[in-house]
């Protein structure tokens, strides 16, 4: 974990969702926030366990906490971190006492020969942790951790030996310093120690530290006096150092503390955080977290949804505008269309009776010379322009004429087409008179090929 950007508020001040708010995003890209619970009512025990797998290890711890919580079990939440000390893995060192190293023990017990681990069980009285969550939820910020900012500083920093290490920090009007006896690399004691932050803040903290001294001999998990150790500034240092000088066996070594954001950091990236949210509240916080995804995705998709709806009407409406501009165009038009087709039905009119006068004259010169001089034309009728129907006589020996005349119309150009498109004959009949002289009737319907006017 790297810090990325620190900002500080006013307790009371809603934090920016942007910071303290999931998204669709943190489905496949984890976000943890992280929050500090105040040491009032939280109590730390140091506890010696077989070791076992990490996910059998709160189940362990489970069956010894009745003998260890300070409160009813169901008045409390708790969690339990493992301390990876010197004395870890394959060669550690017997440990001294079976019994937890808080100051309530019976005395020293045979050391076991199976391989033991040390962890820190982190008690706090439900109460107040609900109280701050709901302080918390009150600005917006929905904890996943709730941690204890002393003890994941502590577990940061590795002992060199056989040393008490403190982490002072200020609450409010005091300090709470967390105190740390480590002996032979091994974690055996942890204790919040209240003292004022006035001038008797050392006194008061080197007097709680010799009792713990005191019950350590008695217990058996302290044999020698260890040195201290102090990681704090220089002025906590310099008002602390004075009254340590004089329990010390030895010098008192300073170290720098971790900033704030580093313990934050540790917080956000540790493996396996002591977390005191009580379940049900991370169940509720996860139920919001899906119920939130749920509500902006339908919201997502109603937004969808109305533009979609805005956009077919808009374009509804522009097609409605675009119609009723062509309507307008075609009233305007509209006139002067029918006076168009009415122009062009006259045109049509005189065209027909030009096209009916020059095809009569056609007729009348193809019927004239093709006429065989043995045929007698009497009549020529031109039926509404598309029929010629012919009438005459012929002398009853030379009706072959008349036969000859009909293939000679068929076969009549003009302009370079067929003006007939169909020569029928038609009956051939003898008039009565004196034997010899009656001459014969004849007709012909021509089918005229019809012209269209331009």
């Amino acid at each position: 974990m790297a810090l990325v950007a620190e900002r500080r508020t006013e307790v009371s001040e809603t934090l920016p969702a942007r910071w303290v708010g999931k998204t669709w995003r943190n489905l496949w890209q984890r976000k943890v926030n992280a929050a500090w619970l105040p040491p009032e009512q939280v109590f730390l025990r140091v506890l010696r366990l077989p070791a076992s797998e990490p996910s059998e290890l709160p189940s362990m711890v489970e069956f010894q906490l009745e003998r260890i919580s300070p409160l009813p079990v169901g008045q409390v939440v708790w969690s339990v971190e493992p301390v990876r000390g010197r004395e870890a893995g394959a060669g550690a060192a017997p440990p001294r006492s079976a019994e937890t190293s808080a100051g309530a023990g019976a005395g020293p017990e045979p050391a076991a020969a199976n391989p033991e681990q040390t962890v820190v069980v982190v008690i706090a009285a439900r109460e107040p942790v609900e109280r701050f969550l709901g302080d918390l939820e009150g600005v917006g910020f929905l904890a996943d951790r709730l941690e204890l900012p002393h003890l994941r500083e502590m577990l940061a920093t590795q002992p060199t030996g056989d040393e008490v290490c403190i982490y002072p920090r200020g609450e409010g009007d005091r300090r709470v310093c967390l105190a740390a006896w480590w002996v032979a690399g091994r974690l055996e004691h942890l204790s919040l120690l209240a003292v004022p932050s006035d001038s008797t803040a050392g006194s008061h903290l080197a007097q709680a530290l010799r009792q713990t001294a005191w019950a350590g001999e008695m217990e058996g998990w302290l044999e020698a006096p260890p040195r201290f150790c102090l990681a704090a500034d220089a002025g906590t240092a310099a008002s602390l150092e004075p009254a340590l000088r004089a329990i010390a066996s030895g010098p008192i070594e300073v170290r720098a503390p971790l900033a704030p954001a580093k313990v934050a950091a540790l917080c956000a990236g540790a493996g396996a955080p002591a977390n005191l949210v009580p379940a049900e509240f991370g169940l509720a916080y996860r139920q919001q977290f899906i119920d939130r995804l749920w509500m902006r995705g339908l919201a997502a998709l109603g937004m969808v949804y109305l533009v979609g709806l805005l956009a077919y009407f808009g374009a509804l409406k522009f097609l409605d505008i675009q119609k009723a501009g062509i309507e307008k165009e075609t009233a305007a038009l509209a006139d002067r269309y029918h006076e168009a087709l009415q122009l062009k039905a006259r045109v049509s009119v005189l065209q027909d009776q030009v096209n009916l006068k020059f095809a009569a004259l056609d007729c009348w010169k193809a019927a004239s010379e093709n006429l065989p001089e043995e045929i007698t034309l009497t009549s020529l009728q031109f039926q509404r322009g598309k029929k010629l129907v012919l009438f005459g006589t012929v002398p009853s020996d030379q009706q072959g004429k008349v036969t000859e005349y009909n293939e000679a119309l068929s076969k009549a150009i003009v302009n370079g087409a067929p003006l007939f498109t169909r020569v029928n004959l038609g009956t051939i009949q003898i008039a009565p008179g004196p034997q010899g002289n009656r001459p014969a009737t004849w007709s012909l319907t021509c089918d005229l090929k019809q012209t269209e006017a331009e």
